[in-house]
């Protein structure tokens, strides 16, 4: 990654070393969920976008992290509706980066 990607919203490299021990643990819990489904729904998330997660994007998933993994899977799956409280732009985002890598793997077959 280069120089500038490690600039953080006030372009201070400070700033993007502080951020890396949040990422690092975030992205340890998406891998360390307890339920092997939610490990890589997301874990794999996680795993391709850390590194392009804004703070508010970060933020926005560590309250996704504070969600029970059987609700979250239930709501991911289309099992259960999703409760307004946990509906944001980054949720969105999950869903469709596994709509599109199931569309990827498809078209390979």
């Amino acid at each position: 990654m280069s120089d500038d990607a490690h600039l953080s919203a006030s372009g201070t490299a400070g700033d993007a070393g502080e951020r890396e021990p949040r990422r690092k643990k975030i992205l340890f819990r998406c891998w360390h969920r307890g339920m092997k489904e939610m490990d890589l729904l997301l874990g794999g998330f996680a795993h391709a976008t850390i590194d392009s997660l804004t703070e508010e994007e970060l933020s926005e998933l560590e309250h996704l992290l504070t969600a029970h993994d059987q609700d979250l899977y239930a709501w991911m799956t289309g099992r259960k509706p999703l409760p307004p409280e946990w509906d944001g732009p980054l949720y969105r985002r999950i869903i469709a980066f596994h709509e599109d890598q199931i569309a990827t793997a498809s078209n390979k077959q």
